[in-house]
């Protein structure tokens, strides 16, 4: 998925979210989704492929270890985006 989010509103975005989690728990499969947004890809995902520019190679993967549902305002939450956002700008 390339950004399935990039185009919807806040209350869209949440209620795709949900969806995308119980497609997930049904089925166990794996998704691969692009993002820009560090938040979303702490809310979805198990593992993040940070990417690093020019050239283009994966920087890092970081692992995802907190339990679902995952509430944004969670220290854990906050601490595995703020280190996310820090790798990116590196």
């Amino acid at each position: 998925m390339d950004e399935p989010s990039g185009s919807v509103d806040a209350r869209t975005c949440s209620m795709l979210h949900e969806e995308r989690l119980s497609v997930w728990e049904e089925t166990g499969k794996t998704v691969l989704f692009v993002t820009h947004d560090v938040d979303e890809a702490v809310t979805l995902a198990d593992r993040i492929v940070v990417m690093a520019p020019s050239p283009s190679r994966v920087q890092e993967i970081v692992d995802v270890d907190l339990d679902r549902p995952r509430e944004r305002t969670e220290e854990a939450f906050a601490e595995h985006v703020e280190y996310v956002r820090g790798r990116i700008s590196e």
